[in-house]
């Protein structure tokens, strides 16, 4: 068997000699080949110059340099589809991934199981980050077609079926959480402790995190459009009963002075949910304008994979 280990990286000079120190250790007593993909997603640092530094002395380490910043999506997506191995393993290059725990994965692929999932718990995570994740998930799983698990990431090793499988979806809009999900395949999941960083800091921030919720909330479903209907029809009802109420106590007790407050807070309620649904829809539109562009997902600046590449395409 050869392992692919798909590792995308942005701004990780800090600990990429540690993570190819730790993953060697644990492969070289493997009893099967492994080659190290390591995707340079446009880092600012010297990430790059160190795994080629790494690549030039170590002929299983290969490199794919893209042009700028395209996200870790492209990333894992670029690393997947150059991968040669029968089985791919996607981990960050920070190891808050253990790679002592790649044995147990790939146990569970000789088992039999096209996806093997790492699932982290939250031991050392903030409070507050650790209930907004749980709230997510829960609103996720209410709106979306299918199941998220919250500590349930990237880091899972795929067969080749399954890893086939997510690279004929060819969304430019990816979130790979859900695409996970949506392909299927026969799972196991196997838990471990969380693991804090050491080295460096984390690429996500708040509003970046947001992003990612919204994607995976909008890449899935359609019932923000169909509950913006429900609450459409609802806020008319409401306000042909507001206006039959009205009229009845005109006609009963005549005109009081005039409602300024009842005007201004039935403009801005109204205003402010037509505002919201407008953006709702806008998403949607946005997201298919993406679309039938077809640009590339990424574009590489430099890699020491031509022949690979030139075989895919």
């Amino acid at each position: 068997m050869l392992l692919s280990v798909v590792i995308p990286c942005f701004n990780e000079e800090a600990v990429i000699d540690r993570f190819y120190e730790e993953i060697n250790r644990v492969l070289d007593t493997a009893d099967f080949g492994y080659e190290l993909i390591f995707v340079n997603d446009g880092s600012s640092d010297r990430t790059l110059d160190k795994i080629k530094a790494l690549a030039g002395a170590d002929s299983r380490v290969r490199f794919i340099s893209f042009s700028r910043n395209f996200g870790k999506e492209a990333g894992m997506l670029a690393g997947l589809k150059y991968a040669s191995g029968d089985a791919m393993l996607i981990m960050d290059a920070d190891l808050q991934h253990p790679p002592a725990l790649i044995p147990q994965l790939v146990k569970g692929y000789e088992e039999g199981y096209d996806q093997v999932i790492a699932k982290r718990n939250r031991k050392g995570d903030a409070v507050v980050r650790s209930v907004i994740s749980a709230i997510y998930y829960q609103m996720m799983n209410r709106f979306v077609d299918i199941e998220l698990t919250d500590g349930i990431g990237d880091f899972r090793l795929l067969s080749r079926k399954a890893a086939d499988a997510l690279l004929s979806l060819s969304e430019y809009n990816r979130f790979s959480k859900g695409l996970f999900a949506w392909i299927g395949f026969k799972e196991l999941v196997i838990e471990y402790e969380n693991v804090l960083r050491e080295e460096g800091s984390s690429k996500w921030s708040f509003s970046k995190l947001l992003n990612y919720g919204m994607d995976g909330i909008i890449s899935f479903n359609n019932k923000p459009l169909r509950l913006s209907i429900y609450l459409g029809f609802l806020v008319t009802f409401g306000g042909l009963l507001y206006v039959l109420l009205t009229l009845i106590n005109i006609l009963m007790h005549g005109i009081d002075e005039p409602g300024y407050f009842t005007l201004i807070a039935s403009i801005l309620l109204f205003g402010g949910i037509q505002l919201i649904f407008m953006g709702i829809i806008g998403e949607y539109i946005g997201r298919i304008y993406y679309e039938t562009k077809r640009r590339p997902h990424f574009i590489i600046s430099e890699e020491n994979m031509t022949k690979k590449i030139k075989e895919v395409d």
